[in-house]
């Protein structure tokens, strides 16, 4: 074992609390700092084309992969939340006036259900109609003032938004120019064995592009496709239908058939036949097809995890981190396995 002298114990207590203190000034801005770090490793590959490209002169590389990030990435974002938050305050406007009545939606489900379903409501005393309506009715009106105490929230957040904007897309230009030579100075930080080290940094970045790249691609295609379906069958707001199940669909397995299969069942019960039969086989088929298809190629296949363990780790951390966690989540799983095996397979961890 090693021994330390007394001033080596008190450097290590002064850089574990400069540490927590240096992590506690970021917390603010943690994550700024968060996607900085993953938009980095994720347009690395582009930046180090383009640092060919402009014969290895990696300011002018860092600028125009950064440029390059603000058009592909940040303005279509831009873009698309200035829509939905003007479709948002047109549902709500709605909701508000009583144009949409979630209320009465029920009482027409219930009106066109066969006889045997409303008895066996009944016995749940589900069927005390103007109750009900009235229910869902102040529930929707809640929910409505609630969404709208939410953008006046976020209104007045906008100048933070911005600064944190601002403090990503500088630190991400920083990253892109000196990530390398930063990544191998905390590398060598760690006490620890380069083949240990090179393993679990692997897994960190492989992680991180195989999460990002896939639950992006498959959410932001699967909510449009429920939004073109939508638009299709004249559904309300399909914007922003399409929007919260491309948030949705960053959980795997169940995602965007929370907003779909309600409306085609709405659709069915109401007499709109062909409509419900139309939105059933789209979702089944195809927004169910994509995930089946791309999410295990794009996710489980780079990150060697089995599909439950996703799941389960994208849940997770979105419980614990709110939407940063669908990148924590399986990332924090996938170092779990990494370390375990390497405890497991390697002789000096092993009792004899």
């Amino acid at each position: 074992m090693t021994q330390y002298t007394l001033q080596q114990k008190f450097f290590l207590l002064l850089l574990v609390l400069v540490t927590i203190g240096f992590g506690w000034i970021l917390l603010p801005y943690f994550g700024a700092v968060f996607w900085g770090v993953v938009l980095a490793i994720l347009f690395a590959p582009m930046y180090r084309h383009l640092l060919r490209a402009t014969k290895y002169k990696s300011t002018p590389a860092a600028l125009i992969a950064l440029l390059s990030i603000i058009v592909m990435v940040i303005l279509p974002l831009s873009l698309i939340g200035a829509s939905l938050v003007k479709q948002a305050a047109a549902v709500y406007a709605m909701i508000s006036s009583g144009q949409i009545n979630f209320g009465a939606y029920f009482v027409r489900i219930v009106h066109a259900l066969p006889q045997w379903m409303v008895n066996l409501l009944e016995r749940f005393g589900l069927t005390d109609l103007p109750s009900l309506q009235q229910k869902l009715s102040e529930g929707a009106a809640q929910l409505s003032q609630t969404a709208a105490k939410q953008a006046i929230v976020i209104g007045s957040n906008t100048f933070d938004f911005l600064v944190s904007l601002v403090v990503m897309l500088y630190l991400l230009f920083f990253l892109l120019r000196d990530g390398q030579s930063l990544a191998t100075r905390v590398k060598h930080a760690f006490p620890l064995p380069s083949n240990y080290k090179q393993r679990l940094f692997n897994n960190f970045t492989t992680v991180i592009r195989a999460t990002v790249k896939g639950n992006v691609l498959v959410a932001a295609a699967q909510g449009a496709l429920g939004g073109l379906i939508f638009w299709f069958l004249d559904v309300e707001a399909a914007l922003l239908w399409a929007v919260v199940m491309a948030f949705l669909s960053l959980l795997p397995a169940v995602g965007a058939a929370i907003v779909w299969a309600p409306v085609a069942i709405y659709f069915l019960v109401t007499g709109a036949i062909w409509q419900g039969v139309v939105l059933i086989a789209f979702g089944v088929l195809v927004i169910g097809l994509v995930d089946n298809l791309l999410r295990p190629l794009l996710v489980g296949k780079d990150t060697k995890m089995p599909d439950y363990l996703v799941l389960l780790s994208t849940i997770g951390g979105m419980a614990l981190f709110g939407l940063n966690g669908f990148v924590i989540g399986p990332v924090i799983a996938a170092l779990f396995i990494a370390c375990w095996d390497l405890f497991v397979s390697t002789d000096e961890f092993q009792l004899h």
